[in-house]
């Protein structure tokens, strides 16, 4: 995900839903069926998976000249799918974005709304969002970078309009980070909670993985005990859109983390991680070039589809409910993700990514 500081860039699946069910002002279910806590689906050591075509594409008008959408968040409220994004224009301006569609073949013509029409946002830098429904408080966060990482809350996350003004997590950055950023840039924020605690987990471009913690009771204020739990020599390595999932009712974490394939052909790929739990040590899962979480070595698309991306970037699991545990099916595992056509090039703002849809092939469930 984009830092606030330009850079440059270093090198339709459609699906049968089943019926969804809906609780105003809760989390839906992201699927029908047996409850994750009755499915047994441990990881495998290695990934194969599907994709379609791009699913949603940039909408500009005439006061947004977008060419990109990007870092997208997905969830299920209301019987319908929300997806919050990145855009950027053809001035380098980053901002946000929203759409939303009852089923994923009606996610390419379904309407966009720009978060800078909201007054409370505006016209501002604004990039890579999180939406998760905080229940103790039983209200909806959106977590993003403004610069430093910001969140905004809502009572009614289908409505674009209604997020309130962006607040920061923290006073100032942790000296940790400021002290090992190096050339990179403090980025792409994510809040996953335990029973007592939640965590942000952050990115820096530079080869660190970051976590901070507060309780439970505390947020979204109180963040601290910043501390590094992964690194890497080549800052390509580990280098940002980290997520974080609770796997289904086992109690293990999974961690996934984007990098550049240096030893090949430089293009985006997923490394990731699990842990016993989210203050815990992380252990390689699916972590090599040879051996990805997703990359185009593991990933093909379908009949008459071709392979109209190369780079699997930034996005975010399907998530089996939308609350602050972030859990997810391991037995089903999806994830919208952002492409781009691989003859694409020049400065990293102008690339043209859209959204696709992955589904994990080998499951053994």
């Amino acid at each position: 995900m984009p830092s606030p500081h330009m850079r440059t860039l270093i090198s339709g699946l459609v699906l049968t839903l089943l019926a969804f069910g809906a609780v105003a002002g809760a989390p839906d279910r992201a699927a029908a069926g047996s409850p994750v806590q009755d499915r047994a689906g441990r990881l495998p050591g290695s990934f194969t998976w599907s994709s379609g075509g791009p699913l949603i594409a940039p909408k500009p008008d005439a006061a947004h000249p977008v060419v990109s959408v990007k870092d997208p968040t997905v969830f299920r409220y209301r019987d319908r799918w929300h997806v919050y994004m990145t855009t950027a224009d053809t001035s380098g301006r980053w901002s946000l974005a929203h759409t939303s569609f009852t089923d994923w073949s009606q996610a390419a013509a379904a309407p966009q709304t720009f978060l800078d029409t909201n007054p409370n946002i505006g016209d501002r830098y604004a990039a890579a969002p999180q939406v998760f429904y905080f229940a103790p408080q039983k209200k909806w966060y959106m977590v993003y970078q403004t610069g430093p990482p910001s969140f905004s809350t809502t009572d009614d996350p289908a409505n674009p309009g209604s997020w309130s003004a962006p607040r920061n997590f923290f006073d100032a950055e942790p000296p940790i980070v400021t002290e090992n950023k190096g050339q990179g840039g403090w980025l792409d924020f994510w809040v996953i909670c335990d029973d007592t605690d939640c965590y942000l987990f952050s990115s820096d471009g530079n080869g660190h993985q970051y976590r901070s913690r507060t309780t439970v009771a505390e947020f979204p204020n109180g963040f601290r005990d910043t501390t590094i739990v992964l690194s890497e020599p080549n800052r390509f390595d580990l280098f940002e859109a980290s997520n974080v999932y609770r796997l289904g009712a086992d109690g293990k974490y999974l961690m996934l983390v984007e990098a550049l394939a240096t030893g090949s052909d430089w293009r985006r790929y997923f490394r990731a991680w699990t842990a016993d739990s989210l203050g815990g040590a992380w252990k390689p899962l699916a972590e090599t070039e040879a051996n990805p979480f997703i990359r185009s070595t593991n990933v093909t698309f379908g009949p008459g589809q071709p392979a109209w991306t190369t780079d699997f970037s930034h996005g975010e699991m399907i998530r089996d409910g939308n609350d602050q545990t972030l859990t997810i099916d391991p037995c089903r595992l999806q994830y919208l993700y952002q492409g781009m056509d691989p003859a694409s090039g020049g400065d990293y703002s102008q690339l043209p990514w859209r959204l696709g849809l992955l589904t994990r092939t080998n499951s053994s469930c």
